[in-house]
């Protein structure tokens, strides 16, 4: 029994990234799940930024994370989730073990308090607009 794909494997490229994953199995490219990472949270802490320095590939990638507290993490990210592996810009350190987050959201508030207060900042302002456009 074969599975019905709508791509030939020459319209491959022709195909979008997350048709590709469908159509073949595929895990995701956690460069580009990193990526996305970074830009939903960007806000909310001093710094963060995929890690150019550690190899990252479709099965795992690292993220530089700066809290607003001034604390700096190498967070790893797999299917597994998001975890803390190092205390520093693009350092893992195989001796810690931390426990894997499912998002990214939990793993920061875990870390930073001045992250939960600019989350729930955001999340005031976005609601006071919504009222108003409301009325």
């Amino acid at each position: 029994m074969g599975m019905e794909v709508d791509c030939t494997p020459e319209d491959l490229s022709k195909c979008s990234y997350e048709e590709r994953c469908v159509e073949l199995g595929e895990v995701k490219d956690m460069r580009l799940e990193a990526e996305a990472v970074v830009n939903d949270v960007l806000f909310a802490v001093t710094d963060m930024r995929v890690s150019h320095s550690l190899s990252s590939g479709l099965d795992v990638a690292y993220i530089n994370v700066e809290t607003r507290e001034g604390q700096r993490y190498c967070l790893e990210l797999t299917e597994a989730g998001l975890r803390v592996v190092g205390h520093g810009f693009d350092q893992v350190d195989e001796g810690l073990s931390s426990q894997y987050h499912e998002t990214v959201y939990s793993l920061l508030d875990s870390l930073s308090p001045g992250y939960r207060e600019a989350f729930g900042n955001a999340l005031l302002q976005r609601l006071e607009r919504l009222k108003q456009n409301g009325q």
